[in-house]
């Protein structure tokens, strides 16, 4: 069997990336109406994790079936961290711009809310993760995903450097942008 054979490895890497690009723009198509965003990554995070265990199959069929199985719970659980997200972020604007004198009260709100601001962002990495491995209640996946990004409090901030370190790279590096803007969820993912 050589390189060029279509059953070789050369042909089984460059069909990953395709299906690598062909996820990331469902994700960015589906991501476009912002309240199904939940939908979108929990579909993505249940394609790369059949990727993952080489269960490749129709991507894009696939991609829609999880989906549709996963809107409901997977959007309830978006709009729920939308919400608890804004809250955060207007919290953090107003400690910062608004009340303007120093004080020790104003330190310690910002540390509080800068606190829940990192909670906050390591729950969304294990959400939908979760809520594409196992079905649960909407309460019990957010229990277990803050659970879990407290557990593993190392890992989460990890993958958040990763996460961060990726999109850092796409916005300044201006080679890598096109790779970022091709495989961009998917290696989030």
């Amino acid at each position: 069997m050589g390189i060029f054979s279509p059953d070789g490895a050369l042909a089984r890497l460059l069909n990953t990336l395709g299906n690598l690009i062909v996820l990331n723009i469902l994700t960015i198509i589906c991501c476009v109406p912002v309240f199904t965003a939940g939908a979108a990554m929990t579909a993505l995070y249940t394609m790369v994790m059949r990727m993952a265990r080489k269960e490749d199959g129709k991507i894009i069929s696939e991609y829609f079936k999880a989906f549709k199985v996963n809107f409901k719970q997977a959007t309830i659980i978006w709009l729920i961290l939308m919400v608890i997200g804004a809250i955060i972020g207007f919290d953090l604007y107003f400690f910062m711009r608004v009340q303007t004198e120093s004080s020790t009260v104003r330190t310690v709100m910002m540390a509080i809310f800068l606190a829940f601001g990192i909670i906050w962002i390591c729950v969304t990495l294990f959400v939908f993760p979760l809520q594409a491995k196992f079905y649960n209640p909407v309460k019990r996946t957010l229990f277990n995903a803050f659970f879990m990004s407290i557990r593993h409090f190392f890992h989460s901030v990890g993958m958040l450097a990763i996460d961060v370190l990726l999109v850092a790279a796409g916005l300044l590096v201006p080679m890598l942008a096109a790779l970022v803007f091709l495989f961009g969820f998917p290696l989030l993912a």
